[in-house]
């Protein structure tokens, strides 16, 4: 008996919520009111954390920044403050090193208060074939990309649990949703990024922490910097994308909760074609698009965050 309602609960609600989706689709999202939320950014120094942090200065948020580049970190503090952020707050720190997150973490909770909103968005990308990419980058990529998430989650995600009230932002990739040649190292970063946190969201549900939400950020290459060198074969359908674009859709998706955010809108079919279309099809449909060529002319170094 339980299995035929529960089946049956499964299928009225699906129903519910596909039509629901439906209907968003037409109207307008709810933006919720952040003003006044303490926001961590890693990679704040420049490029997308930058822009962020500036977009989030002019919503009233207190601002915490980290980069491991100090002169970065103070022009950013500098541009924000004329943002209208009530209060910036910036410290050297470098995310690859989880005793110094930590430090840190404990520094930032003493001198401001609990983060209320994380944004994990510092990366690196070797650019570098598997094979000639040398051991300590592939170390330092995954402990950038991924592991960093982890500590960061550590530190400030016990405050949000008490609360039950936060935001989880993991600026991630599509290269965390699909294989790039020449990126396996990158690749792998990204899609460890996506479904820790995919895993640790439902783990907050599970729990009933339905207060912090996730938003998983899965853009295309962003012109930073950081893939430079990088062409696309179809820019009508994959462009390189304004990072000043991709740092409005990245806080309107905080604001209105939504939990996936890949840009282009292509990528959504692309990604989606990934997991239905035969492997060989795939593969063809990989390479019409780019996927085996885009890093032939990369000019961008390991060691640039973004």
């Amino acid at each position: 008996m339980n299995f035929i309602l529960e089946t049956l609960q499964v299928l009225l609600l699906s129903l519910w919520y596909s039509l629901e989706s439906f209907v968003y689709l037409f109207l307008p999202s709810k933006r919720k009111n952040v003003a006044g939320e303490v926001v961590l950014i890693t990679g704040a120094g420049s490029g997308i954390g930058r822009l962020m942090a500036q977009e989030f200065a002019a919503l009233g948020t207190v601002l915490v920044l980290w980069d491991i580049n100090q002169d970065g970190m103070k022009e950013t503090a500098r541009l924000v403050k004329e943002g209208g952020a009530i209060r910036v707050h910036y410290y050297l720190c470098d995310c690859s090193d989880k005793a110094e997150v930590y430090r840190v973490a404990d520094q930032v909770k003493r001198e401001v208060g609990d983060i209320s909103i994380l944004v994990n968005n510092a990366g690196i990308v070797t650019g570098k074939k598997f094979m000639d990419a040398p051991d300590s980058l592939i170390e330092k990529t995954m402990e950038v990309n991924v592991m960093a998430h982890c500590w960061t989650y550590k530190a400030f995600l016990p405050a949000m649990i008490a609360n039950n009230h936060g935001h989880l932002v993991s600026i991630a990739s599509s290269a965390g949703l699909i294989g790039v040649n020449g990126l396996a190292d990158y690749c792998a970063s990204k899609f460890a990024a996506v479904g820790f946190a995919e895993s640790v969201s439902l783990e907050l549900l599970a729990t009933g922490k339905n207060g912090i939400k996730t938003t998983i950020v899965c853009p295309y290459f962003i012109n930073t910097g950081m893939f430079d060198g990088c062409q696309t074969k179809w820019p009508h359908v994959l462009p390189i994308l304004d990072p000043h674009y991709v740092a409005k859709k990245i806080i309107q998706a905080v604001l209105t909760d939504q939990v996936y955010l890949l840009m282009p809108r292509s990528m959504y079919l692309i990604a989606g074609l990934k997991n239905i279309l035969p492997i060989k099809q795939g593969v063809l449909l990989g390479g019409y698009l780019g996927a085996f060529n885009i890093m032939d002319g990369f000019l961008g170094h390991g060691k640039k965050l973004k």
